[in-house]
Parts: structure tokens; C-alpha cells; sequence
């Protein structure tokens, strides 16, 4: 297990590197990472400055918008919730893609749960705000330890609340199925969560809207959630979830969407969703013979 050390333990070692052996900045910096790395600590997120360095000191951006949401997030007013959902669009493009280490630097301050619980206080109406929320929340779930702070601040129940209050609501559908599939990656407990929250009657329910066909995210989450992919785990469950999702419809259910209203675009998350369902003889058979 990967040693835990803090942002402040970090800045104390590059600057004892500096006061007491005579390393120059870099050198102290990198000496820093080199033995930490060594001793098997986690600097996910840690910030890799050295201390009293004027570019160094400058505020990094994450943490600016971070704390910048924190502070908006007591207010509700109209001018609040511009600027809240213009901080969260921020933050999505500062931790989307290749920013992985803005996300782990969010992860590690707090970010995780407190868009968790920006989105379980937004209102059913605020719509632009639940939206933009649940897509920079998808975005800073990366690995193991963000999806476990998801989980201990009851994210499962929470983005399933949201998405029940949303079945017409592309957008919503879209962010809060990005985070079930974040969350649910490489995380056995969190796709437990979510399948006793009965998530797959809910991607059932909305497939069957043909005006949700859009949203590309519900074909992600279903790869994810039958995907075996926690090295923790034994024997993995999810491939009695496969069976389930098969018996309620949702595997019919996508074929049809395959053939009538998958936007191109999302034929390979589709396909992908669809191959894990099938995953036995019985199951395929049952997709392949009524739509012969």
C-alpha cells in the first residue's frame, strides 16, 4: 500500500533539501520526488513546487477555482449560479483529457466530495448547474482513491437521486451516467452500490425513451459496470449483473436502439455495452433469435 504524505510534509522535505543540504531549487525539488518515490509514498496530487519560489507560490489554478467554488457554492442567488456553473465548466477543462494531474490535485484537496455535495444541494430546476457539476465530477474520478471518496460521501445514492429527477433531461443523463461510469471503474463496491440502488431498471427505463438516444454516457456505464476490472477482487459479481441486465430487456432493448437510433458516434460504446452483456451462449441467443 502506497504511503500517504501531505502537500505541507512535501514543501517541508524541498525546503529542508535546500536549508540543510545545500541543494539548489531543482535540485532540492527533484531530490524530493526521487526519494519519496523510493520509499513508495503517493504524489498523486501532490503539487511539485518548491517552497518560497515566487512562480511556485502563485496560486495553482485548481486549487483557485476549487476554493473559489467553496466559497460561491453558500450562495443560490441567479449571479451565484453563473458564476458557479462557470467555475465547473473551468474545472472540467483544467481536469479533462490529459489533465490528470489537475484532477488527482482536486481529488486530493477535497474536489470530489465537494461537488458531491454541490450537486445533492442543487435544486431539481437548476438544471444548467446539475449538469455542469456532474461532468467536472466525472472528470476528477481517475482512479481507486476517488472513487472511494465518491463512494464514503454517498455519491451512489446521491447522482441516482439526480438522475431519477432527470429521465428528460439530456444533458443531466449525460453528466450523471459519466459518473457512474468513473465512479464504477476498477471499483467492484461502487458498481455494487449502484446495482443495489437498482441502476440497471433506471438505463432500462431511460433507453426506452427514444429521445435519450444522445446520450452516449448510458453505453459507457454499462461497459463499465460489466467489465471485471478490480484487481482486489477474487471472483468478481459482475457477471451475474450481465444476466440481470439480459433478463430485464436492456440487452433487447439495445439492439433495437443499434438499429433504429444510435447517432454514429456512439456505435462503438454502444457495441461495447452490448458485448458485455453477452456473456454466455444463452444470452446470445436470446439477442440474436428475435431479431433475425
Amino acid at each position: 500500500m502506497a504511503i500517504a504524505i501531505s502537500q505541507e510534509a512535501f514543501d517541508d522535505m524541498v525546503r529542508e533539501n535546500m536549508e540543510d543540504l545545500g541543494m539548489d531549487p531543482d535540485e532540492a525539488l527533484a531530490d524530493a520526488v526521487d526519494a519519496l518515490t523510493l520509499q513508495g509514498a503517493n504524489l498523486s496530487g501532490i503539487i511539485r513546487r518548491v517552497p518560497g519560489d515566487a512562480v511556485a507560490e502563485e496560486v495553482n489554478p485548481v486549487m483557485r477555482v476549487l476554493d473559489e467554488l467553496k466559497a460561491s457554492a453558500s450562495g443560490r442567488s441567479g449571479e451565484d449560479l453563473d458564476r458557479l456553473v462557470s467555475l465547473l465548466d473551468e474545472l472540467l477543462e483544467l481536469c479533462s483529457g490529459e489533465g490528470a494531474e489537475n484532477a488527482a490535485v482536486a481529488a486530493r484537496n477535497g474536489g470530489v466530495e465537494a461537488l458531491v455535495a454541490l450537486c445533492a444541494s442543487a435544486g431539481v430546476m437548476q438544471e444548467g448547474l446539475l449538469a455542469s457539476g456532474l461532468k467536472a465530477l466525472s472528470s476528477l474520478i481517475r482512479d481507486v482513491g476517488s472513487t472511494e471518496k465518491f463512494r464514503q460521501s454517498q455519491g451512489p445514492k446521491i447522482v441516482m437521486d439526480i438522475l431519477k429527477g432527470a429521465l428528460e433531461n439530456s444533458d443531466i443523463l449525460d453528466g450523471g451516467f459519466s459518473v457512474v461510469a468513473a465512479a464504477s471503474a476498477g471499483n467492484e463496491v461502487v458498481k455494487d452500490a449502484f446495482m443495489d440502488l437498482k441502476v440497471d431498471e433506471l438505463i432500462l427505463e431511460v433507453m426506452r425513451n427514444k429521445s435519450n438516444s444522445k446520450v452516449q454516457s448510458v453505453y459507457d456505464a454499462i461497459r463499465v459496470l460489466l467489465t471485471p476490472d478490480d484487481n482486489r477482487v477474487v471472483a468478481s459479481q459482475v457477471y451475474g449483473y450481465s444476466r440481470k441486465f439480459a433478463e430485464i430487456g436492456v440487452a433487447e432493448v439495445l439492439v433495437i436502439a443499434l438499429r433504429e437510433q444510435v447517432a454514429p458516434s456512439s456505435l462503438p460504446s454502444a457495441c461495447a455495452a452490448l458485448k458485455a452483456i453477452a456473456v454466455n451462449v444463452r444470452i446470445n441467443y436470446d439477442i440474436y433469435i428475435p431479431h433475425k
